[in-house]
């Protein structure tokens, strides 16, 4: 039996005895985090790389469309300002400066993904505190054997964080592709409506702004494999 940490309708799964779902390839996730890596990026590459392609009207990925666009360009906008408005409590902040191990927080995203803009800015804020902590960002359509094992009942949803040992390469943890209280609302909406309307995602945005990253914090905390 996987041990896992239930929180409402994510999964935070943890180290001990920790195995991946079967893939279509025989890769070891490991392997797959080890071909990933190469092509990963900082947050300040991410950052401008997001802010290059909104200026052009473009998106990551190999589709390219005037909504992907759009969504880059809205990312870019939010990601400045929660870059701003995102602040650590002393609390946290001493327990992430007195985190031992050395690991990487790896994401799986892409530019137009709403619900990256308000995690990638909290979890940066946290590599930035830790010298053993490494902030790593990867796009999901490049690494697609990758995103497979790591899918959210199924789908390739983004972000998806994947938590391990800079070393070893073990998996410690995931989180993604958001926080508890947007998972409800977007669960909630789909069960009324059958389907995502466009209200919601204002909706998503405004519980984003106000909650100012202290949830999205907070539930990754959760995933430190602390000792």
């Amino acid at each position: 039996m996987i041990p896992q940490k239930q929180v409402g309708y994510y999964q935070l799964s943890l180290k001990q005895n920790y195995k991946m779902p079967q893939s279509i390839t025989d890769k070891s996730t490991a392997e797959l985090i080890k071909e990933a890596l190469p092509k990963a990026v900082s947050y300040t590459d991410y950052r401008a790389m997001v802010s290059r392609l909104a200026s052009e009207g473009r998106a990551t990925g190999p589709k390219q469309t005037e909504a992907l666009a759009n969504y880059t360009l809205l990312n870019d906008r939010r990601m400045k300002r929660f870059d701003k408005t995102v602040k650590l409590d002393p609390e946290s902040m001493d327990l992430i400066k007195g985190y031992d191990r050395r690991i990487s927080l790896l994401v799986l995203t892409e530019s137009w993904c709403g619900d990256a803009a308000p995690s990638l800015p909290v979890m940066n804020k946290i590599a930035e505190l830790s010298a053993n902590i490494d902030l790593k960002i990867v796009l999901r359509d490049e690494n697609l054997e990758l995103m497979d094992r790591f899918l959210t009942r199924g789908a390739m949803s983004i972000p998806k964080l994947i938590v391990c040992d800079r070393d070893s390469l073990e998996v410690l943890a995931e989180w993604g592709p958001r926080p508890e209280p947007a998972a409800k609302m977007v669960a909630r909406h789909k069960e009324e409506h059958g389907k995502i309307l466009p209200e919601l995602k204002e909706e998503l945005q405004q519980w984003y702004n106000k909650d100012k990253g202290k949830t999205i914090l907070k539930e990754l905390l959760a995933c430190l494999p602390l000792e």
